[in-house]
């Protein structure tokens, strides 16, 4: 089963849960595929005109994608899901 980690901001379309498992491996299109069939909505949140949205990033086994939705996940991977984190400082003011 591969393990796929769902960020608090998504958890609401995985009943809460912090972690999904999916039966098999294949490409991170057919593992997201997967989860849809799970948590229903959340490929949507995912993905953007058949791709990662921007300011998403999604680690398999640790190492951050280089080959996008194409990318294989080993049948007892991990998949983690990584939103932007926005926000920051404002300067000081006086």
């Amino acid at each position: 089963m591969a393990t796929i980690l769902i960020p608090t901001p998504l958890r609401s379309y995985s009943d809460g849960r912090e972690k999904v498992e999916v039966k098999g491996g294949g490409s991170l299109r057919q593992v997201i595929d997967k989860l849809e069939a799970e948590c229903p909505g959340i490929k949507a949140q995912l993905l953007e005109d058949g791709d990662i949205r921007p300011g998403i990033a999604i680690a398999v086994d640790d190492e951050l994608t280089a080959s996008g939705l194409l990318e294989r996940v080993p049948e007892d991977g991990s998949v983690n899901i990584l939103p932007a984190i926005g926000g920051g400082a404002t300067a000081w003011r006086q």
